[in-house]
């Protein structure tokens, strides 16, 4: 792929990067990974993660901002989760040049992005 091609995707990957590049939005993104479309209460994934309210929202701002997380709101609570599509397109990117265009060769599976779907 050139450099062309990839540069529109650099600064939206950098994003989504550095949105995980705290270790309380680390801890969020790898919560709500096993909670599917349906999401989670930010009072609970503050709960869940063991800091206070008000904190909890600026880090879910930012995981929302960078387009990793969506937010919709349900009578008094909102409601975070994850878009799967952009997850999937991180990863993707994250490999797609490994090992020369065959990431086989360095141990990585065929398809080297995990099946992300709906938690049931």
């Amino acid at each position: 792929m050139s450099a062309e091609t990839r540069a529109p995707n650099l600064t939206e990957n950098a994003a989504m990067l550095g949105a995980l590049s705290h270790e309380t939005r680390l801890q969020v993104f790898r919560l709500l990974m096993t909670k599917g479309e349906d999401g989670m209460p930010a009072t609970a994934i503050a709960d869940a993660v063991g800091i206070r309210q008000n904190l909890m929202s600026a880090h879910l701002s930012m995981l929302v901002k960078s387009g990793l997380a969506s937010s919709r709101r349900d009578g008094r609570r909102v409601f975070y989760s994850l878009d799967y599509d952009k997850v999937s397109a991180l990863l993707d990117f994250l490999v797609e040049d490994c090992c020369a265009g065959a990431p086989a060769g360095c141990g990585l599976a065929q398809d080297p992005r995990p099946k992300i779907k709906a938690a049931e």
